[in-house]
């Protein structure tokens, strides 16, 4: 199965979500792609859209490989076998955890600006990303909505491999993944259009999103 591209992919899952009780909910995209999905999602139902901003750790020497994941308040998903695998150690990955954090930081700015953050008390948040592949980040993000209060953590995402998929399972209330493929490459191979989204792109659909739920 592959998707056209990544509003087909939002639209389907919100076909799935729309079997749920999931009573008031607040959806959180992960940019940037996450947020084209997300944006399909919100326009269905009309619910609130915001940003979880995590960051994947990257390897020594091997900036493409994730031995985990981090985010804005400091919630850390390691993967502690492939990290002793890497040999890496403790000042490395202090470094590691405090580059990404400034990033974080960078790109909420750049997206959100001065806006307050959602409150998710007695909500259910629904994490929405264009596909999963090791599932670092989204971890790492439900991590940090638990520490959220959010009422009920679900998962939406329209592809992922299953021992992902599994684990994510594993951290979350629910998980919606429409592709469970047994050889995985990468997130890519499953849409026909898979476009670099950039911070424009992001910032127009979140502007877009807040303007249409009265956020200012």
């Amino acid at each position: 199965m592959r998707f056209r591209d990544r509003r087909d992919a939002g639209e389907q899952l919100a076909r799935q979500l729309a079997m749920l009780d999931l009573g008031p909910v607040t959806v959180l995209a992960i940019p940037r792609g996450g947020v084209i999905v997300a944006d399909a999602i919100v326009r269905t139902f009309g619910w609130p859209l915001d940003v979880m901003l995590p960051r994947k750790l990257r390897a020594p020497r091997n900036p493409e490989l994730a031995f985990g994941a981090v985010t804005e308040d400091g919630t850390v998903f390691l993967d502690a076998r492939l990290a002793r695998t890497l040999h890496v150690t403790d000042d490395y990955l202090r470094e590691e955890i405090a580059d990404q954090i400034a990033e974080i930081r960078r790109r909420r700015t750049a997206y959100r600006g001065d806006r307050p953050e959602p409150d998710l008390r007695s909500r259910t948040a629904v994490l929405v990303d264009d596909g999963l592949a090791t599932g670092a980040t989204a971890i790492a993000s439900v991590r940090m909505l638990r520490h959220l209060l959010a009422r009920e953590v679900a998962v939406a995402i329209p592809v992922g491999p299953p021992e992902a998929v599994r684990r994510l399972e594993d951290e979350a209330d629910r998980v919606i993944c429409l592709v469970r493929p047994p050889e995985f490459v990468a997130v890519g191979e499953f849409y026909e259009d898979f476009h670099q989204t950039d911070d424009e792109e992001v910032v127009a659909f979140l502007t877009q999103a807040w303007r249409q739920t009265g956020v200012s």
